[in-house]
């Protein structure tokens, strides 16, 4: 029997008695089955997957294949074929793209395979050599590869984790690396989601209009000409697909066979895994979806494979970039709730008390009429950091808001090359204080952030509402907030009213006074600060007032649910200078569907601006690494190799 017969016959559905046992489990703690929201579902889903009720952060494996196209004769790249062996290099001797540095960020071990690269690299020690021919045939003219070549490069990818399975890996990050690759993607997504080639095809390197006009017709061509039976997902990947794509296709029928996770990245990954789904389809039951790539078809993909995207980072690269930003999303869920569920957490729910400020600030709050200045952002550094991004060994722009992000920090923190950032996130709770349920979440939400926590109230008691105005408890948490030290970004969220309330409660009131249907924002400033406080008002004016004074101190500071939404917004109507200084976490870069509160939104937001902080720290600019600049789209104009 061949290997991947013999695997598909070891792929069976998850586990569902492991996921009802750790539901029914979450679900007595909190109280509530949606307030985690994606959360709690890729826990589940990996409880499902590994069998683990108890689960367990998995050791990770970062596999970057590569491999070249015959296709790239036809000119629908930005970069010269060289590039697949310069990156190669650069994986295992530079160290340096942005593969390398989001295994890093993630956690997970990385090794590069030789499927078929043209070059070949004798040379470049640690490259793994499972080369099937020098680059795959040019599909306009005939088969990219033979049906044979296709099952040996899938077997490869099964090899791979069945050796990695051994060494206790139990979570996958396949990436991939092959000038043109996105061409053949195009037309196997174009096959197997009925698209058209305009529909399937996108940018990839960022091309030129005119380059991606030849690159739709050579899609187009290549359909035509081998005519792939979309019931056949080996003659598909044969006739249309590239080595290094074939290679992912087995890693992830071997991740199923073998009960692991696996996280798929942008658009080259999701074509290989619907040529996985057309020989299984048990096998889209083991696999996660990062972030909605750039590519315009990678939307027909995640679809036809039934995963949900859990970011939007603007993201057109592939070297498993995504999947090492998502995968951090999952290990958030398993500390969390491993720290609810752990043995020496008693089952009785007590309260923990809160710190309440007393500060005294001169400067206070007179809207309309007096408003705080606010720091001019470093425009200088942020060039600078623009200039080094655009550099750095990758198509220019594809890592979206990842490169916006680095480039605010260097804005924010007077630097040029930003690598770390002191953190904190505060709790606005109740005089009550809050349960020890609630205190847990948050303590593990901040550990994964490594970001300082506490818990504080206003110092306006409820009996004291009717006598104050709600400019008076702005310029409370304003005085409060001028006052942080040593904090360069700051997330803001709540815990529940009273330590009785179950999770999202908060959310949900704000969500009910504050927001319309539309999403639009029930009262004005105006309408706002002249009403009479109450104990939701007080705590969501007492917050704006907070993001206020943190950014008069040149702070960034970042929201989690509605609630703090909702500050960040009135803070900003209040003084839109501070817009700089904001980072609206959810719905901008996450949505989770989250409505509990504790900052597990704000602490994912932070772990995005570890990971843009590790790309400036780890990443190799094209002149450093040695590697080809663009010779199309704007990175030709920008991309210097001096």
């Amino acid at each position: 029997m061949s290997l991947l017969k013999e695997t598909l016959q070891q792929i069976t559905p998850p586990n569902q008695q492991a996921v009802h046992f750790v539901e029914t489990k979450l679900n007595n703690l909190i109280s509530s089955s949606n307030s985690l929201g994606e959360l709690q579902r890729l826990l589940l889903k990996y409880v499902g997957i590994t069998g683990q009720t108890t689960p367990e952060v998995p050791k990770k494996c970062t596999i970057i294949t590569c491999g070249d196209h015959g296709v790239a004769e036809m000119n629908v790249s930005a970069y010269p074929q060289e590039t697949t062996a310069h990156m190669t290099r650069n994986y295992l001797e530079s160290k340096g793209a942005v593969a390398n540095a989001m295994s890093n960020f993630c956690g997970s071990d990385m090794i590069v395979v030789d499927m078929g690269i043209k070059h070949e690299l004798t040379d470049v020690e640690g490259l793994i050599n499972h080369r099937i021919a020098p680059g795959t045939q040019n599909f306009t003219k005939g088969p990219a590869m033979t049906r044979e070549q296709a099952i040996e490069a899938i077997e490869v990818g099964i090899r791979l984790v069945k050796e990695a399975v051994r060494q206790g890996y139990r979570c996958f990050l396949p990436g991939e690396m092959g000038i043109a690759n996105t061409s053949s993607s195009a037309a196997m997504v174009a096959c197997l989601c009925g698209l058209t080639p305009e529909q399937a095809t996108g940018r990839g390197t960022n091309i030129s209009d005119s380059r991606l006009k030849v690159k739709i017709e050579v899609v187009r061509k290549g359909l035509e000409v081998n005519q792939p039976d979309p019931t056949d997902g080996i003659d598909v990947m044969a006739k249309l697909g590239g080595f290094e794509l074939a290679c992912i296709t087995g890693i992830i029928l071997g991740a199923a066979a073998n009960r692991c996770f696996v996280v798929l990245d942008g658009f080259n990954t999701g074509s290989a895994a619907l040529v996985a789904q057309a020989i299984c389809p048990t096998s889209s039951s083991y696999l996660m979806a990062s972030h909605l790539a750039a590519e315009p078809a990678h939307e027909a993909i995640l679809k036809k494979l039934g995963l949900t995207p859990y970011m939007d980072l603007k993201f057109r690269l592939g070297e498993a970039t995504g999947s090492s930003i998502a995968v951090n999303i999952l290990d958030c869920a398993i500390k969390c709730y491993r720290e609810l569920t752990d043995s020496t957490f008693s089952d009785k729910i007590g309260t923990i008390n809160t710190n309440i400020p007393f500060v005294i600030h001169d400067d206070a709050i007179d809207y309309p009429f007096k408003r705080p200045a606010i720091p001019a952002i470093d425009e200088e550094n942020r060039q600078k950091a623009r200039f080094r991004i655009d550099n750095l060994t990758k198509p220019i722009y594809s890592l979206g808001r990842l490169e916006d992000l680095a480039e605010k920090i260097a804005a924010i923190t007077h630097q040029e090359k930003p690598i770390s950032v002191r953190k904190k996130i505060i709790i606005i709770t109740s005089r009550k204080g809050c349960n020890v349920v609630q205190h847990r979440f948050t303590q593990a939400l901040a550990a994964h952030a490594n970001a300082k926590y506490h818990f504080t109230a206003t110092s306006v008691n409820d009996y004291e509402l009717p006598h104050l105005s709600m400019t008076d408890i702005l310029n409370d948490g304003y005085s409060y907030g001028a006052t942080i030290e040593d904090v360069d970004v700051l997330g803001l969220s709540f815990s529940e009213a009273t330590p009785q309330e179950i999770f999202g409660t908060f959310a949900f009131n704000c969500h009910q006074d504050f927001v319309n249907n539309d999403g639009s924002l029930k009262y004005s400033v105006e309408e706002l600060l002249q009403m009479t406080p109450t104990p939701l008002l007080r705590d969501i004016i007492f917050t704006a007032g907070i993001v206020i004074g943190a950014a008069s101190q040149g702070i960034l500071v970042m929201s989690d649910n509605v609630a703090s939404m909702l500050a960040l917004h009135y803070a900003q109507l209040i003084v839109p200078d501070i817009k700089p200084y904001l980072m609206y976490v959810k719905p901008e870069y996450i949505d989770l569907e989250i409505t509990a509160n504790g900052a597990a939104i704000c602490a994912l937001g932070m772990k995005l601006i570890d990971a843009s902080l590790q790309m400036m720290k780890d990443m190799k600019t094209f002149a450093e690494a040695g590697v080809a600049i663009a010779n199309d789209g704007p990175g030709a104009g920008r991309q210097v190799d001096k």
